[in-house]
C-alpha cells in the first residue's frame, strides 16, 4: 500500500513540475502515472547499471556526475512514454532535481514514527 501512495504522490509531483517548469510537458494525470512507474523501474533497473558504469568519473566529480545519470534516466522516460516531454537535457536535469526535493517533502510527510 505504502509503495502506491509513494507512486501516486511521484505522479503528483510530475504534474506539479509540468505546471511549473516550461520545458517539461506530461498530457494528463494517467500518463502522470505512468511516468512515475516507468521512472520507478528504470531507476530499480537501469540507474544502478548506469551507477556502476560511471563510477570513476562519479568519483571524479565528488558524486555530481549523478545528476547527469538522473537527467539521462528522465530522458529514457521521455523516449519511452508518450505524453511525456522534455524539451532538452538540462530541463531534465533541473525536473529531475526539483522532482527529488518534491519527493523527499512528501516522503517525510508521510512517514510516521
Amino acid at each position: 500500500m505504502k509503495m502506491i501512495i509513494k507512486l501516486l504522490l511521484t505522479a503528483v509531483a510530475v504534474v506539479i513540475l509540468a505546471n511549473v517548469l516550461s520545458g517539461i510537458q506530461v498530457d494528463g494525470y494517467v500518463t502522470a502515472i505512468i511516468v512515475a512507474v516507468v521512472l520507478a523501474l528504470l531507476n530499480l533497473l537501469v540507474k544502478p547499471l548506469l551507477v556502476i558504469l560511471t563510477l570513476p568519473v562519479t568519483i571524479l566529480t565528488l558524486g555530481l556526475f549523478l545528476l547527469v545519470i538522473n537527467a539521462v534516466v528522465v530522458l529514457i522516460v521521455d523516449f519511452l512514454v508518450q505524453g511525456f516531454s522534455a524539451d532538452s537535457f538540462w530541463w531534465a536535469l533541473i525536473f529531475s532535481v526539483l522532482l527529488t526535493i518534491l519527493q523527499s517533502i512528501f516522503n517525510a510527510l508521510i512517514t510516521t514514527d
